[in-house]
């Protein structure tokens, strides 16, 4: 006989003890998280390139990162139905 534990339904799901977010949430959050990645990536990168290790890098990076995530977010919210449709093309999603 075996027993299963499972959590009861009632029980919050937290991280790091805030309740999360419902699932229909999905398309506004990973567009988010995944903004605030590559943008600072992508910042990171192109302001090196630009002045190297000067003792600006931080704040000029930080900068340039906030410009470049005020841009990238909303345009992910926008070509991401897009990028879907073309990934079916190629994927099969079944």
């Amino acid at each position: 006989m075996t027993i299963s534990k499972s959590l009861p339904d009632d029980k919050p799901r937290t991280f790091l003890g805030t309740p999360k977010l419902p699932a229909k949430y999905a398309t506004i959050v990973m567009p988010f998280f995944l903004s605030i990645l590559m943008s600072c990536i992508v910042s990171g990168i192109s302001t090196f390139n630009g002045v190297g290790a000067s003792p600006q890098f931080i704040e000029l990076w930080l900068g340039a990162w906030l410009i470049s995530w005020v841009v990238a977010f909303p345009t992910l919210l926008m070509v991401l139905p897009l990028v879907r449709k073309i990934t079916g093309h190629f994927v099969d999603l079944r």
